[in-house]
């Protein structure tokens, strides 16, 4: 499993097993397997520390959909990059629970 975050021209960012789908050489899009939308809650503040913790929910990315392969065309990507581990493993946590 490839685990990618997406940011895409619509704003949202989504968490997916990403895979290229190339034409010839060149990368025309991307393959969601299993996307789900990241949404960013307001920060947490603690009186205890210095920083705000972020809090973090995933929720389906299009949530009348039964499919669970969805194509991207790469125009469409603004940038893909790794997540952070511990939303990484919240992904799969949920994930695994979808599929059993």
């Amino acid at each position: 499993m490839t685990v990618k975050l997406f940011l895409l021209k619509s704003g949202e960012s989504i968490i997916s097993d990403g895979r290229e789908i190339l034409s010839g050489d060149k990368t025309c899009g991307y393959l969601f397997e299993n996307p789900l939308k990241v949404t960013i809650n307001s920060p947490v503040f603690s009186p205890n520390q210095d920083e705000s913790e972020v809090s973090v929910s995933l929720s389906p990315w299009i949530i009348l959909s039964s499919d669970t392969s969805i194509p991207i065309p790469a125009d469409w990507v603004v940038t893909m990059v790794d997540p952070v581990e511990s939303v990484k493993n919240m992904y799969e946590m949920q994930v695994n629970e979808q599929l059993n």
